[in-house]
């Protein structure tokens, strides 16, 4: 039997993630849902939804659920910025995501009740990471790409916030969305993963510099992403 080709969801946080993929987007319809608005078309012959759902984890679970349910998605890539965590990553370098956590819901809320998971991470799916990895060894953009560990909460990390974060949970970058949409691919059995590109760090940091390098991370997300694309096209048996 031919396999069918796979329907990919693109979910940007705000409206400048968003507009780096518009251009790409052949034969787009726009249609409402739930205050939210999806472009549907395709990226060359890949079947894409996208949207931005705004910023925190309960508009990323909400516009991820609706993404399931009403378009028939496959698939789900977060696409976007971040905020490097880890020392070592500097503006316009690219994490993408190989599990992501809550750094503000205690363990015991996601294992103990819905979904009872076996720790608090949610695993990106591996078919995509070898994927991606495919493309990270190719991709020609703007700084270094890293795969790690994102995590998600509800505020802008200042410096005290941050020192905190690194001491338990050691990841590469933070963000308001990314663990609140693999929470949501986790119960609906979707493969999901995040691709974002740092727009602040510890010394690049506040939101003066996150507004100043939104745009440019955003297109480097944006051409890592349109490279998976090619590649899940390639595999569309995985």
């Amino acid at each position: 039997m031919e396999s069918r080709m796979k329907k990919i969801g693109i979910i940007c946080a705000i409206t400048k993630e968003l507009g780096a993929f518009l251009p790409y987007i052949q034969e787009c319809k726009t249609t409402d849902k739930a205050m939210l608005k999806f472009y549907e078309g395709k990226i060359n012959n890949t079947d894409v939804v996208a949207l931005f759902c705004g910023v925190c984890k309960t508009n990323a679970a909400l516009a991820t659920q609706v993404l399931i349910d009403t378009y028939g998605v496959d698939v789900v890539i977060n696409a976007g910025t971040a905020g490097g965590i880890d020392k070592n990553l500097d503006v316009f370098d690219t994490v993408i995501c190989t599990e992501a956590v809550y750094h503000d819901v205690h363990e015991g809320i996601l294992t103990e009740f819905h979904p009872w998971l076996e720790s608090k991470f949610f695993k990106s799916d591996e078919d995509l990471l070898n994927l991606a990895r495919k493309v990270a060894d190719r991709a020609d953009v703007k700084g270094k790409i890293y795969f790690g560990r994102m995590v998600t909460g509800e505020q802008f990390i200042v410096d005290d916030g941050r020192e905190e974060i690194i001491a338990n949970l050691n990841p590469l970058s933070v963000d308001m969305e990314t663990a609140a949409m693999a929470h949501v691919c986790y119960v609906n059995k979707i493969p999901f993963i995040a691709i974002r590109s740092i727009s602040d760090t510890a010394d690049h940091s506040g939101e003066d510099n996150f507004a100043k390098n939104c745009v440019t991370a955003s297109e480097v997300a944006k051409d890592i992403v349109l490279e998976l694309l090619v590649e899940i096209e390639k595999n569309s048996n995985w």
